[in-house]
């Protein structure tokens, strides 16, 4: 069963190229074609709805409030797309521009900083965050080292604002399931807007 167009090659005599020598080559086996049968589209969205919800149900267990971050940094300016999501729906998205030159790495410290220290003022108990950069999540949660001086202090900075929340869990995910904050980092920095 394939989905591939087969039958076009099996059947059509007039093809060139490649597509003779497949038609060649299969002409050896006795290959037939079978159409697929009809595939109800709402199974897979049921599929991708299970599997989905049952990941985000164990991972943010517990939390109200849900926080993305991203950094995204070039030659000439820096910045970062933070995202603060509330339980009850309350969206807080921000992309932020910053004067001072920083790596990647740093521009995702800045980000997760820059969302940690209003939810610490709006007396967040618990705090879901999510980050796509492997390195910054690997060091907060302890997995990977900051050997660099300045990433050093960025975590020691984390590490303290982390203190004041009953839960906090720094997630990471993929960069496909972070795409609105990378969108405000990569507008953050661009330069272009009214940010």
């Amino acid at each position: 069963m394939t989905n591939l167009p087969i039958r076009k090659v099996l059947q059509k005599p007039d093809v060139a190229g490649r597509m003779v020598r497949w038609t060649m080559e299969l002409s050896e086996f006795d290959v037939q074609y079978e159409p697929r049968g009809p595939i109800k589209g709402q199974v897979y969205a049921y599929f991708v709805v299970e599997l989905s919800s049952a990941a985000t149900h164990q991972e943010g267990a517990g939390f109200k409030w849900v926080l993305s971050v991203d950094g995204s940094s070039n030659q000439q300016t820096n910045g970062v797309g933070v995202i603060l999501e509330w339980s009850n729906g309350l969206l807080i998205e921000q992309a932020l521009r910053f004067v001072f030159k920083a790596s990647n790495n740093q521009a995702e410290y800045e980000a997760l900083i820059a969302e940690m220290l209003p939810a610490k003022e709006m007396s967040v108990k618990g705090l879901l965050a999510k980050s796509d950069s492997l390195l910054v999540t690997g060091q907060v949660t302890g997995e990977y080292q900051a050997k660099d001086p300045q990433m050093a202090t960025y975590l020691e900075y984390v590490q303290v604002l982390r203190e004041t929340f009953e839960m906090f869990k720094l997630v990471h995910v993929p960069r496909k399931q972070n795409a609105r904050a990378d969108l405000l980092a990569k507008l953050a920095s661009s330069g272009k807007g009214g940010i």
